[in-house]
């Protein structure tokens, strides 16, 4: 046996998962596909819990672009929403992003302390199984959730994402993964537009990130890693800090 998967959600679940596993965070509507798009164009990401820590995060920074939302809202004095589309059309790619929202930065950062923390989406979901199989004997792939619900596109991306891995000789490690991975398995990304984050994307008038989400599908090879509180290129993780102390590796 190469190792296990399993799927979970929402910010609170990855407590337990800190201990004996590699954390993977999915937030497709809208924090890691936001993130990684980020880290892609070669910005600095720092995700933040609260507005008040984003903007002490930003002090620290050199032109610092604070984006975000909390509760569907941009906060007061941020520069950008949550938006993917909004940051992949900007060329200031200079200035380090501080991220916060309601959900996907909380589960980051509440998975700190695991033996490694990644950011999934639908562009990056190949990427981040390739790059953690065989790496890892146990890894956790955790939704974010909204409003205490696991959404749809979240479901989607943890499935895509364990499918991978159980390809590439991982073992389902509950009952549940294994449902998420058969409802998931070959569907296409456009049953996100029956779900509720879409609809609530549409009725606020921000449809170009739903589109975006929908249009961009396992298009990148980045696989976004935080380290030190801030999100990084794994490759660039590797060579600038080498491989962990080998805790729960092969």
């Amino acid at each position: 046996m190469r190792g296990s998967v399993l799927i979970d959600s929402f910010p609170e679940s990855a407590a337990r998962y800190r201990e004996g596993y590699a954390i993977v965070v999915v937030d497709v509507i809208r924090a890691t596909t936001t993130a990684t798009t980020a880290v892609n164009l070669g910005r600095s990401v720092f995700p933040a819990q609260t507005t008040d820590e984003a903007f002490r995060i930003a002090s620290r920074l050199k032109e610092p672009l604070l984006v975000g939302e909390l509760g569907g809202n941009m906060p007061v004095g941020f520069d950008v929403n949550n938006s993917p589309a909004k940051i992949a059309e900007r060329t200031d790619v200079h200035r380090p992003m501080v991220l916060v929202s309601s959900s996907g930065t909380q589960l980051l950062l509440n998975a700190v302390g695991a033996e490694a923390v990644y950011a999934a989406c639908f562009r990056n979901f190949s990427a981040v199984a390739r790059h953690l199989s065989g790496r890892y004997r146990r890894i956790a792939v955790l939704g974010a959730g909204t409003r205490n619900q696991f959404r749809r596109e979240d479901q989607m991306g943890c499935a895509w994402v364990a499918e991978q891995l159980v390809a590439l000789g991982y073992i389902p490690e509950t009952e549940a993964t294994s449902l998420y991975i058969s409802q998931w398995s070959g569907k296409s990304p456009e049953e996100v537009r029956g779900g509720r984050s879409a609809a609530y994307l549409m009725q606020s008038g921000q449809e170009a990130d739903l589109e975006f989400v929908l249009s961009h599908i396992d298009d990148l090879d980045t696989v976004p890693s935080l380290v030190n509180g801030g999100l990084m290129p794994a490759a660039a993780q590797r060579e600038s800090v080498g491989l962990s102390n080998g805790v729960g590796r092969f």
